[in-house]
């Protein structure tokens, strides 16, 4: 087995860890990346290139459907699963190219590429076992793990009787599932289940949690419900999955608990989408030192510094937030830190999220709930989407804007935005937080007529009247 010193280590390859090695052969050091899969990641394999690209296809099937609404006859549509998941398969494979492009640029330039699984046997070294069956013992004084994390498997009687499908298995289908049961009503499952409705599926919705996206206010939560239930989704909630078992012609039987009883519900696929878990075992974190948390994850400092100095964590595999764009902040965190001699930190960042429902749910800050455990102070500004004059025109009037306000400071706290671009209008208000603006600059500031953002004005007027 040969051995080699490198000056800087990163292990997987995907938005933070794609950057980092690059950056840091560009300062002269010698450093490796290690790949046991796919360059770039999940966002770009399974994550949000393949799923948001798939979420265009089904929203361009629900606007054809209502074409009569706006004067415009087509005829009867359909959907090509399989030309759906070629076009998805051709932007991903796109986005890799880029990255490896990027990447070829610098290899032989103090940048090696290894193919292979890593796990620790010292704190800073590593032994990495090769595709083509070679293998290597590295060490560095920097490593950096961004090795991310995979869905979680259903553990529910019966489930290794039945195929269950998961956010990277059910993009590859060819055909529609006649009857889609979907496990849990995080963002994985209602982007899914209105995809595949729209493409065509009957489908339901199994949450355990009273509500569908647990950690929002429940108006959000509810008028989400509402949306999905009038496109033909069957939502349950407070029901707990118990027992899947197979039935003739490929289709299967799932028992649940339910407020009323027992109950039975039949479907032909099966999708989990109860969570995820961290990629840290094949690791052997506990052979560098490395603590974890109860679940797995890598714990880190603000400054993204595991216990053992010289090893930081990036991404999903450190915990928190699961979103691409915190595991590019992770990156610039360290980048400042450790390439530009700074300060950087986790403390305090503003962390946004969209969910590409349609219409979007974009969310920042606190949420109502959230500001009141805190004893806060606040007034909540909330319009409805038909009270917005670009969601009538275009007839995209599902859903309202909702701000939280500390009442004292005028200071905006946080915001759900629960319609049409409803990410793309969330960040205006994350912009006038990250500036500290009060809500009244929003409240008296000139938006293009008739933009979606003109609706900011009267959302905060409602707050004076």
């Amino acid at each position: 087995m040969t051995s080699t010193n490198y000056d800087v280590i990163v292990i997987g390859a995907s938005k933070g860890g794609r950057f980092l090695p690059i950056d840091f052969a560009k300062t002269g050091r010698k450093v490796a990346l290690i790949e046991r899969d796919q360059l770039g990641g999940v966002c770009v394999n399974f994550g949000c290139t393949p799923t948001k690209t798939m979420v265009a296809s089904a929203r361009l099937a629900y606007q054809a459907r209502r074409g009569a609404e706006y004067g415009v006859h087509t005829g009867p549509i359909s959907v090509d699963l399989r030309a759906v998941r070629q076009r998805k398969q051709g932007i991903v494979e796109g986005a890799r190219n880029n990255y490896e492009s990027r990447l070829a640029a610098r290899q032989g330039q103090g940048l090696d590429l290894l193919r292979g699984e890593a796990h620790f046997i010292a704190p800073k070294t590593l032994e990495v076992s090769l595709k083509d069956g070679e293998r290597r013992e590295i060490t560095a004084p920097l490593i950096f793990i961004d090795t991310g994390d995979r869905p979680e498997q259903l553990t529910i009687k019966g489930a290794e009787s039945v195929p269950v499908l998961n956010s990277t298995t059910i993009m590859e289908l060819d055909t529609l599932p006649e009857h889609l049961l979907i496990i849990g009503g995080g963002y994985v499952g209602l982007e899914f289940g209105q995809m595949f409705r729209r493409f065509g599926s009957q489908v339901m919705l199994i949450q355990s949690h009273p509500h569908l996206l647990m950690s929002e206010d429940e108006d959000v939560s509810n008028e989400i419900t509402k949306i999905l239930r009038e496109e033909g989704i069957t939502v349950l909630t407070e029901t707990t999955p118990q027992q899947i078992e197979p039935l003739d012609g490929g289709r299967m039987q799932l028992t649940v608990r339910t407020p009323q009883g027992e109950q039975q519900h039949t479907g032909s696929h099966l999708l989990t989408a109860t969570g995820r878990i961290p990629n840290t075992e094949a690791l052997t974190p506990e052979a560098a030192g490395i603590h974890l948390d109860q679940e797995g994850y890598i714990q880190v400092n603000d400054r993204l510094e595991t216990n053992v100095p010289g090893i930081y964590a990036l991404g999903d595999v450190k915990g928190g937030p699961a979103f691409t764009h915190v595991s590019y902040d992770d990156f610039r965190i360290v980048r400042t830190n450790l390439l530009e001699q700074g300060s950087a930190s986790t403390r305090d960042r503003l962390v946004p999220h969209t969910i590409f429902i349609d219409p979007q749910l974009g969310r920042v800050g606190l949420t109502e709930n959230e500001a009141r455990k805190q004893g806060r102070n606040i007034r909540v500004a909330k319009l409805p989407m038909n009270a917005v004059s670009r969601a009538t025109e275009t007839g995209e009037t599902s859903g309202f804007m909702k701000a939280i306000v500390d009442a004292e400071t005028q200071q905006i706290l946080g915001c759900a935005i629960l319609g049409a671009e409803g990410g793309e209008i969330m960040s205006i208000i994350q912009v006038a937080m990250m500036g500290k603006l009060p809500y009244t600059a929003l409240r008296d500031g000139i938006f293009t007529h008739p933009a979606l953002a003109e609706g900011l004005n009267a959302l905060f007027m409602t707050l004076d009247s």
